[in-house]
């Protein structure tokens, strides 16, 4: 579609259903294919819920309609009428591109007023067709559940201000360079020696940790970026790190694009990255396939991040075939005094000895945990035991074992 038409996407969460149930009420009686619920901000109106069969017009929720290019500026500035049959052989409409290139032939808008009886946006009907003359009953049931809709646009007016302000709290972070990055050593349990780093974010002066900020960033359709922007903050440690120690930086399925491919593939040696495929969300579909061979291809190593945990699973093992599976800290944790998480962690290390494949054990905090982790058969750990994240490089001398380093069998 013509960026000149459709303006930015927005994130708008998920719709109230009783206002979807409204507008089902409103397309069936204005015999239209699409209602929709509009909130303006600034020349923009975003399509906050939609009923129908929007894909027609180009339309989801999120989707934005400039005013020059809108039937709904007309409008409001009271030269069209609210109820439109056709808007190609009426008179007063003055033609736009955007009702022949999203194919609108009939229209329907009203404005819908928050309860303090301020504009907050319009709600509407849009049709392929042309229409037969309006009913009589049309524009007064079109302004009455323009009425009904106050109650509900109370509370989408609170979502939408809450989800504005936390949009423009990360845009803002991803504008002064992302989150601060610390980084946490990876070590070879044979003699504690780094053979790599993972770079972690952290955001101070909040009281939510990572966690909470990367799932907020998703939520209002800014988690790539955010990611984005932590990898980049975290590949200016690739110059400091000793010959041999790897970087490992991590991305949700959804930022594996061409331009994460693009970023980490102009990193030389690509050698030193390796790329953490965290758990937080499915796979995506072949193009992410894609995107994976052309990292592989440049030398960046594969992993699974946190294997046990969320959508990780032997699945993923299968689709993505890594270079490393990393155990999560869930299962590493009680090890020592689990058989149930021994034997879990005995069958991993058997499939990735299999595959081909390194295993990492996350989270090992005690030296009960290390001996377990070494006896299942692991070579590399990470955790609190092994060193803490550090805003430089310093703790990657090596790690001194109490005493002879653990064995395997």
């Amino acid at each position: 579609m013509d960026s000149t038409l459709l303006g930015p996407r927005m994130d708008v969460g998920d719709p109230d259903p009783a206002v979807v149930d409204l507008l089902g009420i409103l397309r069936r009686t204005l015999r239209m294919e699409v209602a929709w619920l509009g909130r303006l901000t600034g020349d923009l109106l975003v399509m906050q819920v939609l009923d129908g069969d929007a894909q027609t017009f180009g339309l989801s929720p999120g989707a934005t309609v400039r005013a020059e290019t809108g039937l709904f500026s007309q409008i409001l500035r009271g030269t069209a009428p609210e109820v439109i049959p056709d808007v190609r052989a009426d008179p007063r409409v003055t033609q736009t591109a955007g009702s022949y290139e999203l194919g609108i032939r009939s229209y329907a808008a009203t404005p819908v007023l928050d309860d303090d009886g301020n504009l907050y946006g319009l709600v509407g009907c849009l049709g392929s067709r042309p229409q037969p003359a309006p009913s009589p009953a049309d524009l007064p049931f079109l302004r009455l559940l323009a009425a009904s809709l106050r109650t509900s646009v109370l509370d989408l007016h609170r979502m939408w201000g809450t989800r504005a302000q936390l949009f423009q709290s990360i845009l803002d972070l991803i504008d002064s360079g992302g989150p601060r990055i610390v980084y946490q050593p990876i070590r070879d349990l044979s003699g504690g020696t780094a053979v790599g780093v993972e770079a972690l974010s952290r955001f101070p002066g909040s009281c939510h940790g990572p966690q909470w900020w990367f799932a907020a960033a998703h939520n209002v359709g800014l988690g790539a970026d955010l990611e984005l922007a932590a990898i980049r903050r975290a590949l200016g440690a690739l110059t400091d790190l000793p010959p041999g120690v790897l970087l490992g930086v991590n991305a949700s399925p959804t930022t594996i694009t061409a331009e994460l491919v693009e970023l980490l593939t102009a990193v030389r040696p690509a050698g030193n990255l390796v790329l953490e495929i965290t758990e937080n969300e499915q796979l995506g579909d072949s193009t992410l396939d894609d995107h994976l061979d052309a990292l592989r291809a440049s030398g960046v190593y594969l992993a699974i991040d946190d294997l046990g945990t969320g959508y990780s699973s032997l699945e993923h093992v299968i689709r993505i075939r890594p270079d490393v599976i990393k155990i999560d800290a869930s299962i590493i944790q009680g090890i020592d005094d689990d058989p149930v998480r021994r034997a879990v962690t005995t069958g991993i290390v058997s499939i990735a000895r299999d595959l081909g494949e390194y295993v990492i054990a996350e989270g090992v905090e005690t030296s009960s945990q290390l001996r377990a982790v070494v006896q299942a058969g692991i070579l590399m750990g990470q955790g609190y035991l092994l060193g803490r994240p550090a805003p430089t490089l310093e703790l990657l001398d090596a790690y001194q074992f109490a005493g002879t380093p653990p064995r395997s069998h």
